[in-house]
C-alpha cells in the first residue's frame, strides 16, 4: 500500500484557532473568515467541553462549541463577534449553577428585546469588561483605541515619592467645588480642583483602593451593606463601573474604561503617578458554598488552593486563596498586571496580602517564588512601582516584612506600631504616672528600619512608612478613641482590630474641651511630622491631613456613606492640620532635593548622628534609659549642601537643648553653622519660625513635640 501525497496547502493543516493569547482576540488571517471572527481561548481544566455564548445583534444568544483543547485550554473560532459583544462560558459540568448578579441593573444598549441569558454563564478570566444582561453577569469584548496623545509616566524616584492612599468615590463625593455629576468618580478625581489640591498638598502618587471589577459578599448583601473598599475582585482585567459617571455607565463598559484612562492621562499631565491596590490573593467566589462566577466553574481544583481533604486552604480569611503554585494562575496575574500597565498606563501596584502570592506548592512563603522572579525579569515592570502588604493570615509564616526581594517596597508595620506606641500609648502611660520606653525603637524606624531590610539586600527605601491606612483608625481617631466603635458594621462590634495603640487623651470620642482638642491636634501633628521626616517612602491616607474622622470605626469596609467619605468642610482644626502636613511634606522635599540621587540608599554616602539634649552623642546608657525621651537627629549626606536637624521630645516636660557642634563632626555645611527653626509641632514654638541658632547655643522644645531645623 502506498500513501497518496498531500496536496493541500500547509496552512490548512494547521488548526485555525489558537490556545493563546487567552481571552477574545482577532482571528488569524481574518480576511478568510466571516466578518468579526475572533479567537476564543479559556483555561478550563475542570470542564470536559466549553461552549461560548454571545449576544448577537439580533438580540438572541448564540452558542459555539470550542472544539480544540490544548493543555487544559479550550479554544475555537467564533464568527460575528464584534467589539462590544457580551458573552460567557458554560460546560456540561456547570449546568444549573446560577450566578448572583449585583450590579448595573440597566437595559440592553440598543433597547432590542433579548431572550433570557443561558443559566450558569461563567465570566471570562481575561474579559476586559463586565456588564449585566438580563440578570446575568457577562464579559464584554472591548476596544483599546484610546487617544493617549503624548502621555508619559512621571517615573518619580522612590526617594522623592509621597503616596496618598485614596478611595475613588470617597475622595470627591462630598467635594463642594467639583460638579455634582463628577463627584465620587474617576472623572472627579481628575478634575482641576482635585488635581490642584493634590499638587498643593505635595504628594506625588495617588494609590487607589481596588478599582478592579468587584462584588459584594453574600453576608453583606444579607445585612444590606456593600463592600465599600472593594477587596473582593471578580474580574482582574476590567475596571469597576460604579466609580464612573452616570453618563459613562449608561454608555457601557467601553465608556467606563475610557473615563478611567482619561483620569490617568490628566493625573500624568500634572506629574502625579497612579498606583493601584490590587487583590490577586483571592476572588469574589468566596467559600465553596457560594455560586460559581468564573474560576470555580472553569477549574476549581487548579485555580484555588486545597488541603488534603478537598477543602480550601485559606490564607486570606476570605473563603479561598488563588493557587500560585499553578503556572496558569501566575500567568493570569502577570497578564493582568501587564494589561493595566500597557493599556491603562498605571505606574505601580500595591499587592494586598502579598504573602499569599508567594507561597509554593507546600504553601510556604518563598522569596524566590516564580511569580516574583517573573516580575523582576519582565521589562514591562522595570519602571513600575511594586509595593507589598507583606503578610496574610497563614499559619506560622504569615508575617514577611523585610523579606521581599530587591525591587519591592514593603508596607512597614513595625514603623506604624513603633510610632503609634511612642506618641500615643506611651504618652498615655506617662500621663497616668507610669513610664514609657526609651527613644531607641523610634530612632530605628525613623532612620529607615535598615536592619529589617538588610537581609533581602535592600536599603532604607524598601520601607513604605505609614501610621494609618484604609484599614484601621484614621489619624484623628487614633488620638480620639481608646476603643473601636464598629456597631454600624452589623457584627456587634466583633470585627476590626482590638489592639490599635491609640490614645483618646482622657475622653472617648468627640469633645469641645479646648485643652483636649489642642492635645489631640498636637499629637496628630507629631504623627504626621514623624512620618515625613523618616527615611523610607511615606504614605498618608486621604483626609488625614484634614482631620477626617470615622467616629471610632476602625473597619469601615462596608460603610459607603459620609462616615468614610472625605469631609471637605473647612474648620480651624482642618486648616491647621492641613498647613502642618503641607509644611512637613515641603521640608521633606526640599531636604531630599539637596541630597545626591543615591541618598539615602548608600550608607557610605549618608550619615545619621544622634545627640542627647546636651548636644552630646547618645551613649548606650542614653539609648537604654526609659526616661530618655528626647533625641536630636542630624541627617544628611557627605555630598549634600544642606542638612536637617530633627529634635523629638516624647517626654511630659519642656526641655532645653544644646544645638550640636558641627565643627567637631567634620561635616561640610557651609560657612555659617546656624540652625534655622523651620517647623515645630508646638504652636507656641512654631511662632518662632525663622529663628537662627548657632551651634552650641540653647533652644527650647516643648513637651510631647518636635522641632525641625535647617542649616
Amino acid at each position: 500500500m502506498t500513501s497518496e501525497p498531500i496536496t493541500r496547502p500547509l496552512e490548512f493543516l494547521v488548526t485555525a484557532s489558537r490556545p493563546f493569547p487567552l481571552g477574545v482576540t482577532p482571528a488569524r488571517h481574518v480576511e478568510r473568515h466571516a466578518p468579526d471572527t475572533v479567537n476564543v481561548a479559556v483555561f478550563a481544566p475542570g470542564l470536559s467541553a466549553v461552549d461560548v455564548h454571545h449576544l448577537g445583534a439580533d438580540g438572541h444568544w448564540h452558542r459555539t462549541r470550542l472544539t480544540e483543547v490544548s493543555g487544559g485550554v479550550h479554544h475555537g473560532l467564533v464568527p460575528r463577534f464584534p467589539l462590544g459583544t457580551r458573552y460567557g462560558f458554560t460546560g456540561p459540568e456547570t449546568a444549573g449553577r446560577l450566578i448572583s448578579a449585583q450590579l448595573m441593573r440597566r437595559k440592553h444598549d440598543d433597547g432590542a428585546p433579548v431572550r433570557s441569558a443561558p443559566p450558569g454563564l461563567l465570566l471570562d478570566p481575561y474579559g476586559r469588561g463586565v456588564d449585566l444582561v438580563d440578570g446575568s453577569l457577562v464579559s464584554m469584548r472591548m476596544h483599546q483605541d484610546f487617544d493617549w496623545g503624548a502621555d508619559r509616566r512621571p517615573n518619580t524616584p522612590w526617594r522623592d515619592t509621597v503616596v496618598y492612599e485614596a478611595h475613588v468615590k470617597g475622595l470627591t463625593k462630598l467635594h463642594p467645588d467639583i460638579p455634582e455629576d463628577l463627584q465620587g468618580t474617576y472623572a472627579g478625581l481628575a478634575h482641576p480642583v482635585m488635581i490642584d489640591y493634590l499638587k498643593t498638598l505635595g504628594i506625588t502618587a495617588v494609590e487607589l483602593l481596588p478599582v478592579h471589577f468587584h462584588l459584594d459578599e453574600a453576608h453583606l448583601e444579607n445585612l444590606g451593606l456593600p463592600n465599600y473598599w472593594g477587596y473582593n475582585t471578580a474580574a482582574f482585567f476590567a475596571p469597576h463601573p460604579s466609580y464612573a459617571t452616570q453618563a459613562a455607565q449608561a454608555a457601557g463598559p467601553g465608556a467606563v474604561q475610557d473615563e478611567f484612562k482619561g483620569m490617568v492621562k490628566l493625573l500624568h499631565e500634572a506629574g502625579l503617578e497612579v498606583i493601584l491596590d490590587v487583590v490577586y490573593n483571592h476572588t469574589a467566589e468566596g467559600g465553596q458554598d457560594q455560586p460559581a462566577l468564573s474560576f470555580r466553574g472553569l477549574g476549581d481544583d487548579v485555580y484555588y488552593r486545597h488541603d488534603g481533604h478537598g477543602n480550601y486552604y485559606d490564607t486570606t480569611g476570605c473563603g479561598n486563596s488563588l493557587n500560585f503554585g499553578e503556572p496558569r494562575v501566575v500567568q493570569l496575574v502577570l497578564d493582568s498586571l501587564r494589561h493595566w500597565v500597557q493599556e491603562y498606563h498605571v505606574d505601580g501596584f500595591r499587592f494586598d496580602l502579598a504573602t499569599t502570592l508567594c507561597r509554593d506548592a507546600n504553601n510556604a512563603f518563598d522569596p524566590k517564588h516564580p511569580f516574583l522572579v517573573a516580575l523582576s525579569a519582565d521589562p514591562v515592570f522595570h519602571e513600575v512601582k511594586l509595593i507589598s502588604e507583606p503578610w496574610d493570615v497563614g499559619q506560622g509564616d504569615s508575617w514577611q516584612t523585610g523579606r521581599f526581594p530587591y525591587g519591592w517596597v514593603d508596607w512597614n508595620d513595625r514603623f506604624r506600631d513603633t510610632v503609634r506606641s511612642f506618641w500615643l500609648s506611651e504618652r498615655a502611660a506617662i500621663e497616668a504616672g507610669r513610664q514609657g520606653r526609651s527613644v531607641s525603637a523610634l530612632a530605628d524606624v525613623v532612620s529607615g528600619s535598615a536592619s529589617l531590610f538588610a537581609g533581602s539586600g535592600r536599603n532604607r527605601l524598601a520601607s513604605l512608612n505609614f501610621v494609618t491606612a484604609h484599614d484601621g483608625f484614621t489619624l484623628r481617631d487614633l488620638v480620639s478613641y481608646d476603643r473601636k466603635h464598629n456597631e454600624a458594621n452589623g457584627e456587634n462590634n466583633r470585627d476590626g482590630n482590638d489592639s490599635n495603640l491609640s490614645y483618646n487623651h482622657g475622653y472617648e470620642g468627640r469633645t469641645e474641651v479646648e485643652s483636649l482638642v489642642a492635645a489631640r491636634a498636637l499629637t496628630s501633628r507629631n504623627l504626621m511630622t514623624t512620618l515625613m521626616v523618616s527615611l523610607g517612602v511615606p504614605m498618608i491616607v486621604a483626609g488625614d491631613e484634614l482631620g477626617r474622622t470615622q467616629q471610632g470605626n476602625n473597619n469601615a469596609y462596608n460603610q459607603d456613606n459620609s462616615l468614610t467619605w472625605v469631609d471637605w468642610r473647612s474648620t480651624q482644626e482642618s486648616r491647621q492640620m492641613l498647613r502642618a502636613t503641607q509644611r512637613a511634606i515641603r521640608i521633606r522635599r526640599e531636604f531630599m532635593a539637596a541630597q545626591p540621587y543615591d541618598y539615602p540608599q548608600r550608607d557610605e554616602h549618608s550619615y545619621l548622628h544622634w545627640f542627647n539634649q546636651d548636644g552630646e552623642f547618645m551613649s548606650p546608657e542614653d539609648w537604654n534609659n526609659p526616661g530618655q525621651r528626647l533625641v536630636q537627629l542630624l541627617l544628611g549626606s557627605r555630598k549634600g549642601k544642606i542638612d536637617g536637624l530633627v529634635v523629638i521630645n516624647g517626654g511630659g516636660s519642656d526641655q532645653e537643648i544644646v544645638m550640636p557642634r558641627l565643627t567637631e563632626l567634620g561635616v561640610t555645611t557651609g560657612d555659617v553653622h546656624k540652625f534655622e527653626l523651620r517647623h515645630s509641632t508646638s504652636l507656641v514654638q512654631d511662632e518662632r519660625r525663622g529663628t537662627r541658632l548657632a551651634e552650641g547655643t540653647t533652644d527650647l522644645v516643648d513637651a510631647f513635640s518636635m522641632n525641625i531645623y535647617r542649616l
